[in-house]
C-alpha cells in the first residue's frame, strides 16, 4: 500500500515513516517536508493510496478538501491542530477518512493507517471482511440540552439488564458535563472515563470492570470526569479500544454521547449498531435534529441505524408528529409521553424509574424500547404449557379408535 506523508515538520516525516515501516514491511511510505498548499499534495510521485496531510492552516485544509472530494479513491488523513467542529464538518463532507489532533504521535498515525488498511483490504483482495464482534452497541444523541436524553440512555440501559439477566455497559461520553451514572445510582465512582483513557496501556477486563461503578443487577456505568478540563484527555483511539474491550464482557453498550459532534464522538458513532437522536416538539430541537440528520447523511449511515424518539411528547401542540416526520425526513417516530414529576422524582433520587415507578407511562414505554431492541424470554410457566399441548405423534396414534 503506498502511503504519502506531506507535512512542513521534519521530526514528523521522520517519526511517522520509521513507525508505520516497522508496522508493517508492504507499506511503501514516501515523505515529503512542506506546506500541504504548496504545491497540493499531489505534486511530486503517482498517487498514494493513503494520504497523511498535516495542516497549518485553512489553505492546507481547503487542498485536502478538494483533493478528498476529487479523488474518493485515495484515503485522506488529516493531522490539524485547532479542531474547531467547523473543520470536522467540513472534513466529513469532503469525505477525509480521519482527523487526528495535533501533535500526533507515531503509535496515532499508524493505528490510522491501518484502519483504513482494513478497509480497503476486502475492495483490493476480495476477500470477506471480518464479522463484527457479537455485541449490540447503542448511542443516544441529544438535539438540544434538555432534550432528556440522557434520562432515556441511563434508564433503558439498566432496563435492558432486565434484573441481571443480561450484562449491560453504560459508557457516559458527554465528556465535559456528563452526569449519567447520577441516574441510576447513588453510590460514588471510583473512576471514570479519563482515568481509563490514562491508564489505557493497563487496559483490559479486570481493569475496565474496576474503573466501573455498579448500578444494580447486570448494569456497570463508566461514568464522565468529574472535571470538564479532563475531556480532552480522551482521544478516539481510547474510545476504540474501550469498546472492542466492552463488546467482549457485556451483551450491550449503551453510549450517552451528548450534543457534541467532534472526532471522540464519531469514533463512538462509527461503532454503534443502532443510534437514538432524542429531541422535543418545540421549532429549536426539529431545527437541530434536521441538522444531525444531514450530518448522518454525510457519514453515510443508514437510514436503519438512526432512530428518532420524541420526548415529552404530548398530543395537541403547535407543531404535530406529522410536523416532525416532514421535516425530517423520516417515517417513524418513537414517542415517550410527558410525565415530568414521575421524572424528576427518579433524576432527583437517582433510581431507575422502572424501580420507582414501574406502571407509569414512562416507565411502560421505555419497556416497550427495551423489548423491541431485546425481546423478552417467554415466562417459564407459558414455556412449560406449550409443552403440553405439544403433538406427540405416537400418542395421537394410540388415541385412535
Amino acid at each position: 500500500m503506498k502511503i504519502r506523508i506531506v507535512t512542513p515538520v521534519l521530526a514528523n516525516a521522520e517519526s511517522w515513516a520509521s513507525a508505520l515501516q516497522r508496522a508493517d514491511r508492504s507499506f511503501d511510505v514516501a515523505t515529503e517536508v512542506r506546506a500541504v498548499h504548496a504545491g497540493g499534495p499531489l505534486a511530486n510521485g503517482s498517487r498514494p493510496d493513503v494520504l497523511i496531510a498535516e495542516s497549518t492552516g485553512a489553505r492546507d485544509v481547503d487542498v485536502v478538501d478538494d483533493l478528498a472530494s476529487a479523488h474518493p479513491e485515495i484515503d485522506c488523513l488529516l493531522v490539524a491542530g485547532d479542531l474547531t467542529p467547523d473543520l470536522l464538518m467540513r472534513a466529513m463532507r469532503a469525505g477525509v477518512r480521519e482527523v487526528l489532533p495535533a501533535p500526533a504521535d507515531a503509535e496515532a498515525v499508524v493505528a490510522a493507517v491501518r484502519r483504513a488498511a482494513r478497509k480497503r483490504a476486502p475492495a483490493q483482495s476480495g476477500a470477506a471482511a471480518a464479522p463484527a464482534a457479537p455485541c449490540d452497541v447503542i448511542g443516544f444523541v441529544s438535539c438540544k440540552g434538555g432534550s432528556g436524553a440522557t434520562f432515556v440512555a441511563a434508564n433503558l440501559a439498566q432496563m435492558l439488564a432486565r434484573r441481571g439477566e443480561r450484562r449491560v455497559a453504560l459508557l457516559d461520553m458527554n465528556l465535559q458535563f456528563g452526569d449519567a451514572v447520577l441516574f441510576v445510582t447513588n453510590e460514588p465512582s471510583a473512576s471514570n472515563m479519563a482515568d481509563v483513557a490514562r491508564n489505557i496501556r493497563r487496559l483490559d477486563r479486570d481493569f475496565l470492570q474496576s474503573a466501573m461503578t455498579p448500578a444494580g443487577p447486570g448494569l456497570w456505568v463508566l461514568p464522565a470526569p468529574d472535571d470538564p478540563a479532563q475531556a480532552s484527555d480522551v482521544t478516539p483511539e481510547h474510545v476504540q479500544a474501550i469498546l472492542a474491550l466492552a463488546c467482549t464482557m457485556f451483551d450491550h453498550v449503551v453510549i450517552d454521547l451528548g450534543r457534541t459532534i467532534n472526532a471522540v464522538t464519531l469514533r463512538a458513532l462509527d461503532n454503534c449498531q443502532r443510534v437514538y437522536v432524542v429531541l422535543q416538539q418545540t421549532l429549536p430541537f426539529i431545527r437541530d435534529g434536521r441538522r444531525l440528520r444531514d450530518v448522518f447523511r454525510t457519514l453515510d449511515y443508514p437510514a436503519s441505524k438512526v432512530h428518532w424518539i420524541v420526548n415529552r411528547h404530548e398530543t395537541g401542540g403547535d407543531i404535530s408528529l406529522d410536523d416532525v416526520k416532514r421535516t425530517l425526513g423520516v417515517s417513524e417516530l418513537i414517542t415517550l409521553p410527558n410525565q415530568y414529576e414521575v421524572v424528576a422524582s427518579s433524576v432527583n433520587q437517582g433510581i431507575p424509574v422502572e424501580r420507582l415507578a414501574p406502571k407509569s407511562a414512562i416507565a411502560r414505554a421505555l419497556r416497550g424500547m427495551a423489548d423491541a431492541i431485546e425481546p423478552p424470554p417467554p415466562p417459564a410457566r407459558a414455556r412449560w404449557l406449550s409443552g403440553l399441548w405439544r403433538s406427540d405423534p405416537a400418542n395421537t396414534t394410540r388415541s385412535q379408535p
